[in-house]
């Protein structure tokens, strides 16, 4: 998957989640949302995606208002339906329902027909424990990068 640009990541999600598979999702916007998201502004950090009937929402994305709309702007963090097959929302229902997992979006760009794609992947929340692991081996791994440059 060619990423044409690139307009918010979850950098957060590897450290707080176990990522599993990912999806790509298209999403219903508003023009003033789409002009938002085309000046490189928007944050998904805080966001997750829900079921809402036999629907995939996607929560507590941050698209700010776009200036020059003034009274026709959009809600900033308005849940947001999100485009995808009905066999890959059934998977969804099921691995939400039974395996405790979770839909998390990591990245939320323009594809190459210029239209806005969500990364979304099922996850699992890591503990505290896992949470420091990961730390220690991303800081293992710098310190063995320092380790060969120094010898070599």
């Amino acid at each position: 998957m060619a990423l044409h640009k690139l307009i918010a990541e979850n950098r957060r999600a590897k450290f707080d989640y176990f990522l599993e598979d990912s999806f790509e999702a298209g999403m219903v916007l508003t023009g003033t949302e789409v002009k938002a998201l085309r000046e490189g502004r928007a944050n998904i950090a805080e966001s997750y995606a829900a079921t809402e009937g036999r629907e995939i929402v996607l929560i507590n994305a941050y698209i700010p208002e776009y200036g020059p709309a003034n009274r026709f702007n959009h809600e900033p963090r308005r849940p947001r339906k999100l485009l995808l097959h009905r066999r890959q929302i059934d998977r969804f229902f099921g691995a939400i329902g039974r395996e405790g997992q979770t839909l998390i979006p990591t990245k939320l760009y323009f594809d190459e027909k210029g239209r806005v794609k969500l990364e979304l992947c099922l996850a699992k929340g890591k503990k505290l424990h896992d949470k420091r692991a990961t730390e220690a081996d991303r800081d293992w791994k710098r310190e063995q990068g320092r380790i060969m440059r120094d010898r070599g």
